[in-house]
C-alpha cells in the first residue's frame, strides 16, 4: 500500500517534523483510514537509508492519517511516496 506525504503537523507557530499528515491512495473516508492504526510507514531517500514511522491517528474526514516517525522527516520528503504495511 501506498501514500504521499502532504506535509508537517503544524501549530501556529511551530511544526513538528516528526510528524506527518499523509494521503493514502484509494482511502477515501474516515472509517477506512481508522483501520490503517497501527500500521509502519517507510519513507525511503534516494541513496537507500529508510526512516520508519507508525500511523497513529484519523485527519479529518477524507481519509488522511497522521504518522509518527522515529527521526525528523527531511523537507524533500513532503509530496514524495511512503510505503505501508
Amino acid at each position: 500500500m501506498e501514500g504521499v506525504v502532504l506535509g508537517y503537523q503544524r501549530g501556529k507557530h511551530t511544526q513538528y517534523t516528526n510528524k506527518v499528515i499523509l494521503k493514502v491512495f484509494g482511502v477515501d473516508n474516515k472509517n477506512i483510514a481508522a483501520r490503517l492504526i497501527g500500521k509502519k510507514v517507510i519513507w525511503k531517500e534516494g541513496n537507500g537509508k529508510k526512516i520508519i514511522g507508525k500511523i497513529v491517528k484519523t485527519h479529518g474526514n477524507k481519509g488522511c492519517v497522521l504518522a509518527v516517525f522515529r527521526t525528523n522527516l527531511p523537507g524533500q520528503a513532503v509530496y514524495s511516496k511512503v510505503e505501508i504495511r
